[in-house]
């Protein structure tokens, strides 16, 4: 058997080992707060290069009406709407674009405007609720969701008209499943389910017809 005294100097015996370990992982969970708080990789600043711009010049149109002015560019299109113009008819659900209340429309095409980032509007069309109106009344769609009962709170109710006049624009309102498929991105918490699918039926004809 060797004489321990024969070891190298760099022999460790299982104890030692097992010691050693423990002693570092003490020393771990014993490091400063900030310095466990600190970043894994640069922050963004004018030195790296990593920046963007904050502002941006956007010149888009409103429900038919000419609109400029500068936005952080992080804005969405729901905030904007809702606290630079005052257009509070799309609704800040979920913001996760999974209930529908804050459809609008961009060239006429459905978006959930919660997902959709302000900049995208530059030199587009953006409508909403505020203005599908008529000189002469109410658009059909309006008049059918009261003539069918097709909302109770009230909260959902303007994203779920833009997406159902979209679903008729698109070409898919020809059968109730159809409409039920094509709808299914806007939640009535209410369950009006059953008012709003009639109302699309009915005020379908008339919005093809126009």
């Amino acid at each position: 058997m060797p004489d321990p005294q024969d070891r190298q100097p760099f022999d460790l015996t299982r104890r030692q080992v097992l010691e050693a370990g423990t002693i570092v992982s003490l020393t771990g969970t014993m490091l400063p707060a900030a310095a466990l708080a600190q970043p894994a990789g640069p922050r963004p600043s004018p030195e790296n290069g990593m920046t963007v711009p904050l502002s941006f010049h956007l010149s888009f149109r409103v429900n038919g009406r000419p609109t400029a002015l500068d936005v952080d560019a992080r804005t969405s299109l729901l905030d904007l709407l809702r606290e630079r113009l005052g257009l509070v008819g799309a609704k800040k659900g979920c913001d996760h674009g999974q209930c529908g209340a804050c459809t609008v429309h961009l060239d006429g095409r459905r978006v959930a405007s919660c997902l959709t980032m302000a900049a995208k509007a530059n030199g587009r069309d953006v409508t909403t609720i505020e203005g599908i109106a008529g000189a002469n009344g109410l658009h059909p769609m309006q008049q059918a969701f009261i003539d069918h009962d097709a909302l109770q709170c009230g909260y959902c109710t303007p994203g779920q008209i833009m997406a159902a006049i979209a679903c008729v624009k698109e070409g898919h309102a020809s059968t109730p499943e159809q409409i039920k498929e094509y709808m299914s991105g806007n939640i009535c918490r209410c369950g009006a389910y059953v008012g709003i699918v009639a109302a699309i039926e009915q005020a379908a004809p008339r919005i093809e017809r126009s």
